[in-house]
């Protein structure tokens, strides 16, 4: 188990090296790099009931202990509350292959660095009635670094499988939740686009507790109008949608803000100059400043990867007017930090306490707002006294039944 985690950790750091190379060579280099060279084949489509086989998930609603999903570092809480949520959660790219557009479903190295993500990057969410995380046939790497078709058609294929799981985790979750939409990087970007065709302007919004787009931005511009939900502006809010990336102080954001600038948004336009979505997670606003003190807890790996420790009080966080969330200081967290001080593999590690206490809060936010309803107006009522309708059976009272 320690030496696949050390050859997992040799991986993500061969690729990180990539990445560093792009910062300081030619276009030429960052393709040879990633890019793969050979045409696009689509994968045959799935078939409706893929995603019944349990093989397809790394986690599917309740799980078990096995789960890297379920995983808990050393120092959380041993006794806590469920969270009355069920959460979808899409996890980041792990196949940098440039012989595939997409990995396939049976990757070997994909799947196990996807699952060493998961176990960082889901865990937050874990405390949750029910956690989703499907396996997916993800874009390589290289169809975020160029401008020919084939990535775009890479993305589109992966986006079908992202959407055929959460057509069966709509179909097989507990109806009785609500429900909390999570991603990071990939995950992310493919979360934004599931969200303007399945959730902006259809009831399943009032359904969704809160929706974490971490690590891809999202332009307040150009994506967050489609997305059918508000940026969350405060602590005590659901129904809305959080994003930051995060980078040590000082921060060397050029490259970014340049694919930002000519990556398009969900509106088909280039989203241009900033400013995106950025959510301080150790407050729940937009603007906050928040010292080292308000972090509960950043989730700290050890050498081997095989395991972490909670350490409170780490990293402070602040919005930038670009919209980067800056953390002071360059933390130790390992080997896995990108060129210009960019902590994005880290976007929830750093504040792993404050997202699971941020998940707990939101949903009983939206709870509190079904058991809120207004009653019926004072002109239903009379009329409901003047012509009674025949009896009909009582509905529950109990927050499982308050959404629909």
């Amino acid at each position: 188990m320690r030496k696949s985690l050390y050859a997992l950790g040799l991986s993500v750091v061969l690729v990180i090296g990539g990445l560093g190379a792009m910062r300081y060579w030619a276009r030429e280099l960052t393709q040879f790099t990633f890019v793969p060279a050979l045409s696009f084949q689509p994968a045959a489509p799935l078939a409706g009931d893929a995603y019944a086989d349990p093989a397809l998930w790394f986690s599917q609603g309740t799980g078990s202990p096995q789960d890297g999903a379920r995983w808990r570092p050393t120092g959380a809480p041993m006794q806590e509350a469920t969270v009355p949520a069920a959460v979808f959660f899409v996890h980041p790219t792990s196949h940098y292959d440039r012989m595939q557009w997409n990995a396939s479903l049976d990757d070997a190295t994909a799947n196990k660095t996807a699952d060493l993500f998961v176990r960082g990057l889901a865990t937050p969410f874990n405390a949750a009635a029910e956690l989703w995380v499907p396996r997916y046939r993800q874009a390589t790497l290289g169809a975020f670094l160029t401008e020919r078709p084939e990535g775009k058609l890479a993305l589109d294929a992966a986006y079908a499988d992202v959407l055929a799981a959460f057509d069966h985790f709509l179909a097989h979750a507990d109806p009785r939740l609500p429900i909390v939409l999570a991603g990071h990087s990939q995950g992310s970007f493919h979360l934004k686009r599931l969200m303007q065709e399945r959730v902006a302007g259809k009831p399943l919004a009032r359904r969704i507790a809160a929706a974490y787009v971490v690590g891809w931005p999202v332009s307040i511009e150009h994506d967050l109008p489609a997305m059918g939900l508000p940026a969350c502006t405060k602590a005590d809010q659901s129904g809305c949608i959080l994003s930051w990336q995060s980078y040590a102080e000082p921060a060397d954001t050029v490259q970014m803000l340049d694919a930002y600038a000519h990556f398009p948004g969900l509106d088909g336009a280039k989203r241009g100059t900033p400013p995106f979505l950025c959510t301080n997670p150790l407050t729940g606003g937009e603007s906050d400043v928040a010292t080292n003190f308000s972090n509960q807890g950043t989730l700290v790996p050890d050498a081997a990867l095989s395991g972490g420790v909670l350490m409170p009080g780490l990293v402070p966080a602040r919005c930038s007017p670009e919209g980067f969330l800056l953390i002071g200081p360059a933390p130790q967290m390992g080997p896995f930090v990108l060129p210009g001080n960019n902590y994005h593999v880290y976007d929830y590690p750093l504040f792993w306490s404050n997202v699971r206490a941020d998940v707990a809060r939101r949903v009983n936010h939206w709870h509190g707002t079904r058991m809120n309803k207004p009653s019926p107006s004072s002109t239903q009522a009379s009329a409901a006294k003047v012509a009674p309708t025949a009896a009909q059976p009582e509905k529950p009272k109990s927050w499982w039944h308050l959404w629909s």
